[in-house]
């Protein structure tokens, strides 16, 4: 799978720092978590923790270690449509069927996430995707996806628009629900046309 990554999305995209484990240990920060106990901030995992190391068994739903400029670069590529400056990465129709929702209103219903999680938002392949409107930001079409270590990576087509939020914090649910409604909202309300 990393092989196929480099070849074909990575190398041709100039992601340079994208891989299963960091390319430069020394560049990546710890992450945090929340003491359930005294609610300070603590160190979850250190830069030579887990992700310093490639995994046993590289999984295709998670675990990539990147960088801003490389989800950028993967965000640019999406937005237009699987192309890039450096040649074709995914061909248009494939890019509109991930970014299609995909599930059922059965699988909507058993959500793992919290209820109604799913009444204004899908999954496409490999990516969540808005179908409707809650808030400013919720912009049906939007897709991308919220990281377990608190990222936050979306691709607005309407707006040709691509955010990252990048926190280095294991969220627990309700402050990182706050700080990405912050997040996508001051975007969204900075759109001057």
């Amino acid at each position: 799978l990393e092989v196929v990554l480099d070849e074909r999305v990575f190398e041709p995209l100039g992601m340079r720092d994208t891989a299963f484990a960091a390319t430069d240990v020394a560049r990546l920060g710890s992450s945090y978590e929340r003491d359930p106990a005294t609610g300070a901030a603590v160190v979850f995992d250190a830069p030579d923790g887990q992700w310093s190391t490639m995994p046993a068994f590289p999984s295709g739903g998670g675990g990539l270690v990147s960088t801003v400029d490389d989800l950028a670069a993967f965000g640019r590529m999406m937005l237009d449509g699987g192309a890039s400056g450096r040649g074709r990465i995914l061909s248009r129709p494939s890019v509109e069927l991930m970014t299609m929702d995909h599930l059922t209103p059965e699988q909507k219903a058993a959500s793992p996430f919290f209820p109604n999680f799913w009444d204004s938002r899908g999954w496409g392949f490999g990516l969540g995707v808005v179908t409707g409107r809650r808030d400013v930001s919720d912009v049906p079409g939007r897709f991308g996806w919220d990281g377990a270590f608190g990222t936050s990576w979306w691709v607005d087509p309407k707006e040709e628009l691509i955010g990252i939020l990048m926190t280095q914090r294991r969220p627990d649910a309700m402050d990182f629900s706050a700080l990405t409604l912050d997040f996508w909202t001051s975007a969204y309300q900075l759109i001057d046309d």
